[in-house]
């Protein structure tokens, strides 16, 4: 009986238990439901709606809900610290300033030096900042700082002039937007756990200041307060502005690899502008073109002016320029770096007025290939809600970064390396020596690409009637720009598809600076005119050795030239001493 009592005890305590376990699994499903709908619940509460749930009092103080107020509170201790902040700063800037200020000192001005520095009560205001991961790299940290500040800074320079005057003049009314970039490497297993920190300023949005002469007006002596506003913005560009960078070292150790290097050269092939807007009342503009990476007076290039011609007779004014000038730029950091082309009116006396500007990112570049470009001119290049055309401007570009393996060629010929420039760039004495990267250029400019371009017209299609009878009677003038050599083709009566299948040769000097200009022109007994022109480098041919194609006519309202060039190089060295 016994036994029995017992089965029937355990056969009911283990379904007792089967029981609970399903009763307890059912409701822990239905709990984890419950969380998971939670869980997203929450995932879509908005900022809103997340305040309605805990008000505002019971938040910690580094509990915030929007970037504004994460820097609301980085804002309140950098107020705390200022004062301290101030005095450090001011003595760095002093150091690192004044030799610069020194460096850009106009004609008009003897010396620049400060006589009072400090940056005020006012401190900045951050109103953003973002980790740059793409270039903090595995042993570093890059963070940007977008920084706004309206300062009291007491900034006194004291200056002295040529004429023997001393002025000292104060800075004041600063006004600044910008973004700073501060650079936390290399990563160390020691605090504060980073080697050096190098700043800079990433990017300047706005800089403005009055200048005041204590106890004196500045305007007395012309010329003197823009000379000290332009050397005071070059010194901020060549001392804090990227790519520049300053390191202060925080624990010892060699940290060369953190300051400014020049990491490859520019070439830029200035050829040609059209349809310039005409800044003068009576004639055309006189344009010039002013190209640069960094805005600093060293550092930019100026092409000649295009005077225009009293009187004119013909249709090529100086608002279709060609000015086939080269020009040679450091780099100094392909990823962030622009280059800038402003194009002006030069009014003699008068100053200069601006046409338009345009910039390319050096990112876009591929190193070692030319890259031809059309860039359209703007007003602004930061705020362009001016849509007016102002023209375009053609530029031929190449990017030779230093220290590229030696299998990367020079696109001008196979066999020249960039690194080396190993035939090219040897000393005509010397077969085996080769040359340091930053001293390519120089070697570059002594190397003269000769050759024969040879030029077939081969025939025009679609040309504009010009005729009465709604026809034409085309002939082709080919010049080379730089030698003014010339050659025609015949006339082809009556026809807006004329075929002449004729080939010229022209013996080229100096390729690589030299030009070849297309115009097309109807034949009349009394007169002649233009219909239009096609004006090209030989960089193409060069790098192709020899291409047919159809090229649109510049000025015409319609129609194409079919042409073949084919070219025969032979390179020569300039003789040094004949130069």
């Amino acid at each position: 009986m016994a036994f029995f009592f017992c089965v029937f005890l355990g056969v009911s305590i283990g379904i007792g238990l089967i029981i609970a376990f399903a009763r307890y699994g059912k409701i822990r499903s239905t709990r984890r439901t419950d969380l998971a709908r939670t869980i997203a619940a929450f995932a879509r509460l908005t900022v809103q709606d997340s305040r309605k749930i805990l008000p505002r009092q019971f938040y910690p103080p580094w509990v915030v809900f929007s970037q504004r107020q994460k820097l609301g509170w980085l804002n309140v201790q950098l107020e705390k610290i200022w004062p301290s902040v101030d005095e450090a700063a001011s003595e760095l800037i002093r150091a690192s300033v004044e030799p610069i200020l020194e460096q850009y000192t106009p004609a008009i001005l003897s010396s620049m030096k400060f006589d009072k520095l400090t940056l005020g009560t006012v401190a900045p205001q951050f109103t953003g900042i973002s980790v740059v991961e793409c270039e903090s790299g595995a042993d570093g940290i890059t963070m940007e700082m977008d920084m706004q500040w309206d300062g009291n800074p007491n900034i006194v320079l004291n200056i002295n002039t040529k004429l023997g005057v001393s002025l000292p003049v104060q800075v004041k009314d600063i006004g600044f937007t910008g973004v700073f970039r501060l650079i936390f490497k290399p990563l160390v297993a020691q605090f504060p756990c980073f080697g050096a920190v190098a700043y800079s300023l990433r990017e300047k949005r706005d800089l403005d200041f009055t200048l005041k002469v204590i106890g004196g007006d500045l305007s007395s002596i012309p010329g003197v307060s823009d000379a000290i506003e332009e050397t005071i913005r070059n010194a901020v560009e060549d001392s804090i502005t990227w790519p520049v960078r300053n390191i202060v070292p925080i624990l010892p150790g060699d940290y060369s690899d953190l300051e400014l290097k020049p990491v490859g050269t520019l070439d830029v092939k200035l050829v040609q502008a059209k349809e310039l807007t005409n800044k003068d009342i009576i004639g055309k503009s006189d344009p010039f073109a002013v190209l640069f990476i960094r805005p600093l007076p060293d550092k930019t290039k100026r092409s000649k002016t295009i005077v225009q011609y009293l009187p004119s007779t013909n249709n090529d004014n100086q608002l279709n320029p060609i000015w086939n000038e080269n020009f040679e730029f450091i780099v100094e950091d392909v990823s962030t770096q622009y280059l800038t082309i402003k194009v002006f009116d030069d009014e003699g006396v008068q100053g200069a007025e601006l046409i338009g500007c345009a910039q390319l990112a050096l990112k876009e570049l591929e190193p070692g290939k030319v890259k031809e470009v059309w860039l359209k001119l703007v007003k602004d290049l930061l705020v362009q809600r001016d849509n007016k055309y102002r023209g375009q401007v053609q530029l031929e570009l190449l990017y030779n970064p230093y220290g590229t393996d030696s299998t990367f060629k020079n696109p001008f010929d196979a066999d020249f390396s960039l690194t080396s420039l190993e035939k090219a760039l040897k000393s005509p004495n010397s077969e085996t020596e080769a040359l340091a990267p930053e001293k390519a250029g120089q070697k570059k400019r002594e190397v003269i690409v000769r050759g024969v371009l040879s030029v077939m017209v081969i025939s025009g299609e679609n040309l504009p009637p010009v005729d009465f009878n709604g026809k034409a009677d085309p002939f082709v003038v080919l010049t080379m720009k730089k030698s003014e050599t010339k050659s025609k083709t015949r006339v082809a009566n009556e026809t807006l598809n004329p075929v002449w299948n004729q080939t010229f040769d022209f013996v080229v000097e100096d390729a690589l600076h030299e030009m070849l200009i297309i115009e097309v022109w109807d034949h009349d007994t009394f007169r002649k005119e233009k219909i239009g022109r096609i004006v090209m480098t030989l960089t193409r041919v060069l790098l192709e050795g020899e291409f047919q194609d159809n090229f649109t006519i510049d000025g015409a309202k319609s129609g194409k030239l079919h042409l073949h060039l084919k070219w025969s190089p032979q390179l020569v060295f300039r003789d040094r001493d004949t130069k």
